[in-house]
């Protein structure tokens, strides 16, 4: 095969076409105009409230269970605001007709009544007026590279140069064995061969040689103790391994439809992440703040309705289980780290049956110690850790550096 020099500059370029989005992705920044610093935090704390009880029930710009809020501050005085997010069903009860129409709309779906403040409240009203509309995706143009790398593409690819490997040693093995053909008729055509040439042109493959030769014993035997050493080594890396873990459920909760779908915040079930050791498995109480309106007929949610009545816990099976010998505290890691939940837990978001995605071994652990800098911003108690990890180090402040590594931080 002949390549021009114009060919493999339009393989290099089709490459640098394919590589130069993810390395440079476009971003989307949105038109609104920036708020003061008082309305921005007044706007983050809204955030905070309306994710952890709002967001199961409402988006900003599409119907959910309730109505889209964008705009609410608009279509309502803030009075009337104040009292509907605090006891909607009191208004309703006192036969407003605002209130009345929203809730004939929408099913008669009782809204829960909240505790809120009228300082929390009016957060969470400054957040909907200044969140941010959700950037729309151009389209794609015909012919140009996507944004976003395939990882099913990549494998691809992968397998196609493996093919191609392949593919040219066999080609070479079949010009080698053209070429002693030939050379083997050449030799054939001549007159008084020496003693050498009549022994290769005599010569033939025997397998059974092959196959009785301590040489090929030898290989056989090494790759096979090869196999099954390393076989043997995996199997007791494993121990204990439960990556992909994903048993059935007594009741079928989808954290596709849940976390994915209606973008509930995880903090709003799983209650203890910011500020215990366990984030808790959600009760039947947390279910019933919307499924005693929403599917209430649904034969999937009988489990829930038969513990709540009876009052009796559901029998959950636990996915992510550490040995006793290992100490973890989620407050530490997600409310002091800074982690978001999939850094361990993955896409939980797409995920239809909850599965345990990462190893959460030892070694796995201590890597992510090694690599993971300390979210020092607006801590206090890292200031001085920070100016004398600065005297010898010029690499940010690690967890290893603060005795991630120690023994006795993991095993108590």
């Amino acid at each position: 095969m002949n390549y021009s020099f114009t060919s493999i500059l339009k393989v290099f370029r089709t490459i640098l076409v394919a590589i130069f989005p993810l390395l440079f992705p476009l971003q989307v920044f949105s038109q609104d105009a920036p708020t003061s610093a008082g309305n921005a935090d007044m706007s983050a704390k809204g955030q905070a409230l309306f994710d952890n009880n709002c967001a199961s029930c409402h988006a900003l710009d599409e119907v959910v269970v309730g109505p889209a809020l964008r705009n609410v501050h608009t279509k309502h005085n803030q009075a009337w605001l104040l009292k509907w997010i605090k006891n909607s069903q009191a208004l309703v009860a006192s036969g407003d007709k605002q209130a009345l129409a929203i809730y004939e709309q929408y099913a008669k779906q009782a809204m829960p009544s909240f505790a809120f403040s009228d300082d929390e409240v009016l957060s969470i009203l400054e957040y909907i007026k200044t969140a941010p509309a959700k950037a729309i995706p151009a389209a794609p143009v015909e012919g140009a590279a996507t944004e976003e790398a395939n990882p099913k593409e990549d494998a691809g690819f992968l397998n196609i140069l493996l093919f191609v490997f392949i593919a040219l040693l066999v080609l070479i093995v079949i010009v080698l064995i053209l070429i002693m053909s030939v050379l083997t008729k050449i030799i054939n055509q001549k007159d008084n061969l020496s003693e050498d040439e009549k022994y290769l042109v005599d010569q033939k493959f025997d397998i059974q040689a092959v196959v009785t030769s301590k040489a090929f014993k030898f290989f056989v035997g090494f790759f096979f103790v090869c196999f099954i050493g390393k076989a043997g080594l995996d199997g007791l890396m494993d121990l204990g391994m439960q990556q992909g873990y994903a048993p059935k459920q007594p009741i079928p909760f989808s954290h596709k439809v849940h976390a994915g779908k209606y973008k509930i915040d995880c903090n709003y079930c799983h209650t203890g992440v910011n500020r215990s050791k366990s984030a808790n498995i959600p009760s039947a109480n947390i279910c019933m703040n919307c499924h005693n309106a929403i599917k209430t007929d649904s034969p999937k949610l009988r489990g829930l309705f038969e513990a709540v009545r009876n009052n009796k816990p559901i029998q959950w099976v636990r996915v992510h289980n550490l040995p006793d010998l290992a100490y973890f505290n989620h407050a530490q890691h997600v409310k002091v780290g800074g982690l978001e939940c999939k850094t361990c837990h993955g896409p939980i978001e797409e995920m239809e049956v909850v599965q345990q995605y990462s190893p959460l071994t030892m070694g796995w652990c201590i890597n992510c110690h090694r690599e993971t800098p300390v979210n020092t911003e607006g801590n206090g108690y890292y200031d001085k850790l920070v100016v004398l990890h600065k005297q010898t180090s010029k690499d940010p402040l690690k967890v290893k550096d603060i005795g991630g590594l120690e023994c006795s931080k993991c095993h108590y």
